[in-house]
């Protein structure tokens, strides 16, 4: 599909209403991350530099339609301001008065930071009335929170529709990189799919099969594919109600020239701890007492050499415990292969998803993908080829 970003819309004179993703974590009264704020940064500026003025729009945790004070977003403020390098005036409420007193209050340059939308039952229920009234605060709508896109709120899908719209640079980045892996990618194309549990990532599964020529299962949902054929799992986290799915998703990729490729050596422990006693096993050697909790090292280099051969990766989950030494050393070593070959030019890589970020951050790998999605549930969506309604009210 295709949308207006910034440059579509003359933004002079105008208060442009963005919706950003502010929910940043909290520690002893004050912002431990700050990332979120960082990737707003572009959007706000260049709307600044074509003579607009932000009313930045967002919500701040799960207030579920009430006031509740340390859910505000007054308290981020001085922080927002920091990373932005303007001046930043709090609306004490997303709507009315409120909005239009900071905007007469605001020097030029600065920038207005409005209450958790959240605050307002008529938000999460994208309630009508509820976005005309935030559209009655400006004149043009800039959505940048591709992170919230998959709801159908006020202030991500209601407020598109009533005022000329745009994606901001983050959201327009963000898009841009899911099409390169998934419309039309340079091919051979692999995706990494990892995590806890099949049953959560039957949608993706079904949705990449079709997308990709290779997909690369780690993590814990590997171990019910090798329970599917028929292999002992030992003690590892296993969904065995699940193995006749993961054979039919099996006899899927068969069917559709999708290559799945699952662990040919595992790392087993008998204690699931920092340091445990692990030793490096054939996939179907897993002893009774012990649990997989790795991939092994044969299966890593197996995984870089299809990397080698690839032109595009998309990366969703770990491919073992990464959280705990030594369980780790899988993913870390499939990531900075990613990155390696990324860096040279020889593939476009995007990754994605809370477990993933993290894990490609502790690998040192993150930086150079060619695309690190700072949605989770957005991006989850995306490559399960759902439909973001934030994405497609911007259409």
């Amino acid at each position: 599909m295709s949308w207006k970003t910034l440059d579509d819309l003359d933004l002079a004179g105008k208060v442009v209403l963005t919706r950003v993703d502010l929910n940043v974590p909290m520690q002893d009264g004050a912002v431990s991350d700050a990332t979120r704020i960082e990737r707003i940064v572009p959007t706000v500026r260049d709307i600044l530099a074509a003579g607009g003025t932000p009313v930045l729009l967002a919500h701040f945790g799960r207030p579920k339609g009430k006031v509740v004070a340390d859910m505000s977003l007054e308290q981020i403020v001085s922080t927002v301001e920091e990373h932005l390098g303007v001046p930043v005036r709090f609306a004490s409420d997303c709507i009315g008065v409120p909005v239009k007193d900071a905007l007469a209050d605001l020097p030029d340059g600065g920038v207005v930071l409005a209450e958790n939308t959240r605050f307002h039952p008529g938000e999460e229920q994208n309630d009508a009335d509820f976005a005309k009234a935030l559209a009655q605060g400006g004149d043009i709508y800039c959505n940048d929170a591709f992170s919230a896109a998959h709801r159908a709120h006020a202030s991500t899908e209601g407020l598109a529709r009533l005022l000329p719209s745009c994606a901001g640079r983050l959201m327009a980045e963000e898009l841009g990189a899911l099409q390169a892996v998934l419309g039309d990618p340079p091919r051979p194309v692999v995706a990494v799919v990892g995590g806890a549990k099949v049953s959560t990532k039957l949608d993706l599964l079904g949705n990449l099969i079709d997308r990709m020529d290779h997909i690369v299962i780690g993590g814990g949902m590997a171990n019910t594919f090798l329970a599917a054929q028929g292999i002992d799992v030992g003690k590892s986290l296993c969904e065995h109600d699940m193995t006749d799915t993961a054979r039919a998703i099996m006899d899927k990729a068969n069917g559709s020239g999708c290559t799945l490729h699952l662990p040919v050596d595992v790392v087993v422990a008998r204690e699931f701890k920092a340091g445990a006693e692990s030793e490096t096993v054939a996939a179907n050697a897993c002893p009774e007492d012990a649990m997989i909790l790795d991939a092994g090292p044969e299966t890593v280099r197996a995984v870089a050499e299809l990397f080698g051969q690839a032109k595009a990766v998309v990366w969703n989950g770990p491919l073992g415990a990464f959280e705990i030494e030594p369980f780790h050393a899988a993913t870390k070593a499939a990531a900075l292969t990613v990155a390696e070959l990324t860096r040279e030019g020889r593939l476009v890589s995007v990754a994605g998803g809370g477990d993933t970020v993290a894990a490609l951050n502790i690998s040192g790998a993150a930086d150079h993908f060619t695309y690190v999605s700072s949605a989770g549930g957005a991006f989850l969506e995306w490559l399960e080829g759902k439909t973001l309604p934030g994405v497609a009210a911007l259409g």
